[in-house]
């Protein structure tokens, strides 16, 4: 079980379906994120892309802290259907854009440049290669997703660490790290 850590909707549990395959962001890491995140943002006026959504944790929290503005990105409708729902009992349904693909495949389609202040990215941890990683990475700056103040976020497993000249920060949290990466 998960929930909103702060917000309009503070304490919310999040409760995952028995049959989702997911790993969540645990409350843990996702409050420290959010205070990252929250010294640099106002969330009320910040768009944001939610890659490999999953059950939405991260975008829910964003909705439930002001911001109007959130597209997730996943590949599994019951993923998709679970957090619009939730959503919608919430009644945030007007802040959350949901798109079901391949998020790769929706980086090398869609070219929103400069229409993100923050993007944020899960990968499945046990599918995905250090190449993937670099190759996300590569897509999202490449492309110019993210507006010139933005930054993305990329959470992977802690054995795993990039050497990039736009990372500008790493934190670790047990098994679970946050790559920080700026446009410039």
């Amino acid at each position: 079980m998960y929930r909103i850590i702060s917000g309009k909707w503070k304490s919310k549990k999040i409760i995952a379906p028995k049959n989702f395959e997911v790993r969540p962001t645990t409350d843990f890491a996702k409050e420290a994120l959010f205070d990252i995140l929250g010294n640099r943002y106002s969330f009320d006026s910040c768009s944001v892309l939610d890659l490999f959504s999953g059950l939405g944790s991260i975008s829910l929290e964003f909705a439930s802290r002001g911001c109007t503005d959130v597209t997730l990105i996943d590949t599994n409708a019951k993923h998709i259907q679970f957090v619009s729902a939730m959503a919608s009992d919430l009644e945030m349904n007007l802040s959350l854009n949901f798109v079901r693909t391949d998020a790769y495949d929706w980086l090398k389609k869609n070219k929103y440049q400069n229409n993100y202040n923050i993007i944020f990215a899960d990968p499945p941890f046990e599918s995905t290669s250090q190449h993937k990683y670099e190759e996300l990475i590569h897509l999202i700056l490449k492309n110019a997703y993210l507006r010139s103040e933005g930054t993305f976020v990329l959470e992977h497993s802690s054995k795993i660490s990039f050497q990039h000249s736009s990372l500008i920060d790493r934190r670790k949290y047990g098994n679970v790290s946050f790559s920080f990466f700026s446009p410039v």
